[in-house]
């Protein structure tokens, strides 16, 4: 399978690095790539310059959005959220047209300074905005309510907890299960939420989940659904 992993950030590093390392066939999407590539510092987060990660990755390419759209067979979105309309507009809505799209992007809106709040929240959500925006895509909302190494690695969390999938497209839903599982995620802990709308409550997690991780003082820890 070809995966077009748009964004340049940890999660896209992440998520890339998982992919390629199950066998997978991926390209990195950002703007500029040669303004990415020509990057030195760290990111705001401390994260090496991308040039640095790219040279340890040599099964990895980066592209433009549109280049790694149109190869791609399945589109992941790690874009920041207030740029993810913009960054898939690039992208171009042919080159996505048919796709499963993996919207991992949360909504946060820093305006306001910290902590962020969301934007849009409770009556719309992100994930249905990509698919309003993108109808011919077959989006699925997944991953966004976890640090990107549980992402790709759930025994960093001890004990059973959940991920939850949104989306329309019932065949796309079990696509994007699929690829979860080889993640290492039980089927069982795969919740899925229902149509796109549902999107909303797995990104209005985010204000609990930024919260928790102040409290905590570390990212390694998830949320888990329990009942008979």
């Amino acid at each position: 399978m070809r995966y077009a992993v748009l964004g340049t950030g940890i999660v896209g590093r992440t998520i890339a690095a998982k992919v390629a390392s199950l066998g997978h066939e991926v390209v990195i999407g950002t703007r500029d790539p040669k303004a990415t590539l020509a990057r030195t510092e760290p990111d705001g987060y401390g994260n090496p310059p991308f040039a640095q990660w790219l040279a340890l990755h040599d099964r990895i390419r980066l592209e433009a959005f549109a280049d790694a759209a149109s190869w791609g067979e399945t589109v992941v979105n790690t874009t920041a959220g207030a740029g993810s309309l913009q960054a898939l507009e690039a992208a171009g809505a042919t080159n996505l047209a048919g796709k499963v799209l993996i919207d991992i992007a949360n909504p946060l809106d820093f305006s306001q300074g910290m902590p962020p709040s969301l934007k849009p929240v409770n009556t719309d959500s992100l994930g249905e905005q990509i698919q309003r925006a993108f109808p011919d895509s077959r989006v699925v909302k997944t991953l966004n309510t976890m640090n990107s190494q549980i992402m790709v690695d759930p025994t960093r969390v001890p004990g059973d907890h959940s991920v939850f999938v949104s989306g329309d497209d019932p065949g796309a839903k079990q696509a994007v299960t699929d690829l979860l599982v080889s993640f290492g995620w039980p089927e069982s802990s795969v919740l899925d939420l229902g149509d796109i709308s549902t999107a909303r409550g797995a990104e209005m997690l985010l204000p609990i989940w930024l919260r928790l991780w102040g409290s905590l003082g570390h990212a390694d820890f998830n949320f888990h659904v329990a009942g008979a």
